[in-house]
């Protein structure tokens, strides 16, 4: 496909990622997604580190390469030699964006970091992804995204009370500070439009997870204390949890007093509503340990599906636990097209969750071999 039209709205616009791993990578593939020709400068010696994290592999490539990769080009740049140096800068002066994590330094002293690249390029967007902001004393540092979500507070807040520390399972804190550096890209875009200047965005691994823990902190704030664990259950809301049921868990979420006596006359227990100590979600949160003692007993009398047909049926909104392949076999899923191919493999890569004008982006290409350029050609520098 050419990556034209109302689903590849940044058609034209040229991107230069150096990066690696994850967060700048998944930043620079949603840009290559929305039509932006993405051009990934790899170390010719291996490339991106992300190619080697497996097993799951595809041939010698990482699962988790190509989950992040798709839609781009690839050029082999050596940032020790000079020449390799000078093709890349020539390269910059030309792009309309360049979304970089390397490690603190580096853009310094190989001669490519924002300032002096937007001195030869004005109009250039560039934006900076570290790991604990531009400013403070870990500036400098360098962090992943189980280290942020460890350090900005994640993990005290997630898994079950007194469980060991638990990493949220998807990569929370790399995949939204990408979606965070999109965001600051395109606003950029839209002021370069109106005043024909570029301008540096700055995000980083550790505000990307301060933003994450919004609620957290407004809860701490107000109460002076820790929020903690709460496991599935939302702490400002009841019944907000999983529950058991004879075959799997089950997520229900009655959020105010209407759907809670919905629920409870699902449930066939109607005078609960009526009772003081569930008369509002502030009186049910104070006595959710009895709550959901009695809630739990009557979920575990049916099957998920049937619980799920009759909360649905009464409006109260309610979800199976599921794992990965009934996710992808649920019909939702199949709907919306949002799934496509590995490459040799069915399925296994998620698309963009946009549509412009009914239309999802479409995956152009596969994630490149290392230098590999446009319509296959190599790209070395």
């Amino acid at each position: 496909m050419s990556g034209e039209g109302a689903a590849a709205p940044l058609a034209g616009l040229t991107v230069i990622e150096l990066g690696s791993s994850v967060a700048a990578p998944f930043g620079a593939q949603i840009l290559a997604d929305l039509g932006a020709t993405v051009m990934k400068v790899e170390n010719p010696d291996g490339g991106d580190d992300a190619r080697r994290w497996g097993p799951p592999f595809l041939g010698d490539t990482a699962a988790t390469f190509h989950a992040v990769n798709r839609n781009k080009h690839s050029l082999a740049v050596d940032l020790k030699d000079a020449d390799d140096i000078a093709r890349l800068k020539g390269l910059i002066g030309q792009a309309d964006i360049v979304i970089q994590n390397l490690r603190p330094g580096l853009t310094e002293r190989f001669g490519i970091a924002a300032e002096a690249m937007r001195r030869e390029n004005p109009r250039l967007i560039y934006c900076n992804l570290g790991a604990f902001g531009q400013e403070g004393p870990l500036a400098r540092a360098v962090g992943y995204d189980p280290l942020v979500q460890a350090f900005s507070g994640i993990m005290s807040v997630t898994g079950e009370p007194d469980s060991p520390p638990v990493r949220v399972g998807p990569s929370i804190v790399d995949q939204g500070t990408g979606m965070w550096c999109v965001i600051g890209i395109l606003a950029a875009l839209v002021r370069r439009m109106a005043t024909g200047e570029g301008c540096v965005v700055d995000a980083s691994l550790f505000e990307t997870a301060l933003a994450w823990m919004t609620l957290p902190v407004a809860n701490a704030a107000v109460t002076g204390k820790d929020p903690g664990k709460s496991g599935s259950e939302t702490p400002m809301l009841a019944p907000y949890r999983a529950y058991e049921a004879a075959d799997r868990f089950v997520i229900i979420a009655a959020g105010n007093d209407a759907l809670f006596r919905r629920l409870c006359g699902v449930l066939g227990a109607p005078d609960w509503a009526d009772l003081p100590e569930f008369a509002s979600n502030a009186k049910r949160v104070e006595n959710r340990v009895r709550l959901n003692a009695l809630i739990a007993e009557k979920v575990a009398a049916r099957g998920s599906d049937e619980w799920v047909a009759l909360l649905g049926a009464a409006g109260v909104p309610c979800a199976p636990v599921q794992v990965v392949s009934e996710v992808l076999a649920h019909p939702q899923t199949d709907a919306l097209g949002i799934i496509a191919d590995l490459p040799g493999r069915s399925g296994g890569l998620v698309r963009t969750p946009l549509r412009f004008d009914g239309e999802r982006p479409a995956v152009r290409s596969h994630a490149p071999e290392i230098g590999q350029g446009p319509a296959g050609e190599r790209g070395e520098g």
